[in-house]
């Protein structure tokens, strides 16, 4: 709720938390009522953040802009990798594949930590790069967990990337499946010697935190091995999102 004589930095400030606390992006009705300001000062500081990328309009709809994503997950990034580590080296571990750590930025899921064994030494880990959403498990997963006005602009960036636009009906399954099973599955779109699971980490309104990933060779994706990864995934997932939520607080749904 917006102070009582808030200054303009107080506003925005106001404006911004309430698109990042919402489950769902908002109209501009609902965010003026939210921050307790007039609709004409609700949209004019918001002209400016949009501008600034500090919120994103999706047709009448705002959301978290790409520098709050930008700055979030910069300053985030070191702390889920600390965090996240250990449940990476030990899903590695139990599996024997190769396991990374997904964030969503506005493009794609950029990979933040990795975990790779031995026998998968001729895989690349991926750290630091950005992946499409129509070619990789950990970005599908992160895209699946959004609504599907905040889904837009992933499918747009998607045909930016090479995603020819009458694909979009089978990218909208792929998210629509993961998003009813919880789980990602790509085999052999990206390279076709290897498959990849992923799962979301889920913070409690649903917005998704992070993506945990396996990755191995496509032969060792047959459904008994599937269901068994699966298992471990949610273990692993879970894990993460009670670590994420730290004490005294609810664990991040996942």
């Amino acid at each position: 709720m917006s102070r009582p004589g808030g200054s303009a930095v107080d506003k925005a400030l106001d404006l911004i938390e309430s698109t990042v606390r919402a489950d769902r992006p908002l109209r501009l009705s609902e965010l003026a009522s939210e921050t307790g300001m007039h609709r004409a000062t609700a949209y004019r500081i918001l002209v400016d953040l949009v501008r600034r990328g500090w919120v994103l309009r999706s047709e009448d709809r705002y959301l978290p802009g790409p520098a709050v994503l930008r700055f979030s997950q910069a300053a985030a990034a070191g702390s889920l990798a600390v965090l996240g580590r250990p449940v990476l080296q030990s899903l590695s571990d139990r599996t024997g594949m190769m396991v990374n750590l997904q964030v969503l930025e506005p493009e794609g899921g950029r990979v933040v930590d990795a975990v790779r064994p031995p026998r998968l030494a001729m895989f690349t880990d991926l750290l630091g790069e950005l992946l499409p959403v129509h070619t990789f498990a950990g970005p599908l997963a992160l895209v699946s967990a959004l609504d599907e006005a905040a889904r837009l602009p992933y499918l747009r960036a998607a045909e930016r990337q090479g995603h020819p636009p009458e694909g979009r009906a089978a990218l909208l399954e792929d998210i629509e499946r993961t998003r009813r099973t919880g789980f990602a599955l790509q085999r052999g779109r990206n390279e076709e010697v290897i498959a990849s699971l992923s799962r979301a980490v889920l913070a409690g309104n649903g917005r998704p935190l992070c993506a945990i990933t396996v990755v191995g060779l496509d032969g060792e994706f047959d459904d008994p091995t599937q269901a068994v990864l699966r298992e471990h995934l949610s273990a692993a997932a879970a894990e993460l999102g009670r670590a994420l939520a730290g004490p005294g607080s609810g664990a991040g749904r996942e």
